[in-house]
């Protein structure tokens, strides 16, 4: 469902830094609620702990719980905005198709906006996944490595200089990425959030003095496939089907809710060892 974004006014100099979560927010509106929801609600708590509490702040804060009060009511039967398991389900996602698409892409040595877009997308959604809890090691990871990618090729194509294909060989890190670290500050990113039609510039976010260290999994396409022990191939969104299951399963033994738990996990079972989804 298409959403129509908050009129809110110029977000106050102190907030300037959830700027970048409002624009991501205003390029889903068309494409996915979810996101946008929940940038937008990200934003605001962000938001609230910078505040000096100025009228102007005030009148910003009200303007936008106004519209996530509304959003709510208005997405009701939709259970990624009232369900918080499947909407971080729903937001990793998504994360985690752009990581693979600008991760396909990066290793393909294709540098185009559109792949440090990805990349830097990947990065701000991975922050608004956090009102969930403490990432998994492997979205820290991603997180980690889409940060430094986003400033890392941006910074070579500024120069005119080709940027190196995936991860840097741990013996090049130091020399390589003080460099890039370096001039992070300086440059001013043409960066949009990966959706469609608008190029509103951003400030890359400062990034880590070197590129993540620990191996990255390397991942051959969007799309990736994983075989069941019976052959069956799940896709990418199967297997985010399963978590979701799995995490609803968990969910319902908080309110011991055992029937309920009980039915996920043998959903998420038959999903996993058939490639079907039970009724």
């Amino acid at each position: 469902m298409a959403l129509t974004g908050p009129d809110l006014p110029k977000v106050p100099i102190p907030l300037k830094s959830i700027q970048h979560y409002l624009t991501i927010a205003s390029k889903h509106d068309q494409r996915d609620s979810v996101v946008s929801y929940w940038c937008r609600l990200y934003a605001l708590q962000t938001g609230l702990k910078f505040s000096t509490k100025t009228s102007e702040e005030t009148n910003f804060f009200l303007k936008l719980m106004d519209w996530l009060e509304a959003t709510k009511k208005e997405l009701h039967d939709n259970e990624a905005i009232t369900n918080d398991v499947a909407a971080q389900a729903h937001l990793e996602n998504w994360a985690l198709k752009l990581f693979l698409y600008a991760d396909k892409n990066d290793r393909a040595a294709n540098f185009s906006q559109k792949v440090v877009q990805s990349f830097y997308t990947a990065q701000m959604l991975y922050d608004v996944l956090t009102l969930f809890g403490e990432l998994s090691v492997e979205a820290a990871q991603n997180q980690k490595y889409a940060q430094w990618k986003t400033a890392y090729i941006h910074d070579c194509l500024a120069k005119g200089e080709t940027p190196i294909p995936g991860p840097f060989k741990e013996t090049n890190n130091e020399n390589d990425s003080d460099e890039v670290s370096n001039d992070n500050e300086e440059a001013k990113s043409n960066v949009s959030p990966a959706s469609p039609k608008d190029n509103t510039s951003l400030d890359i976010p400062s990034v880590p003095p070197n590129p993540p260290t620990t191996r990255i999994q390397s991942f051959e396409s969007e799309d990736d496939t994983y075989k069941t022990e019976s052959g069956a191939k799940l896709s990418v969104e199967q297997i985010s089907k399963a978590q979701k299951l799995l995490k609803w399963a968990s969910s319902a033994l908080d309110y011991d809710d055992v029937a309920t738990s009980v039915m996920n996990l043998r959903k998420a079972l038959h999903l996993l060892t058939t490639g079907q989804e039970s009724m």
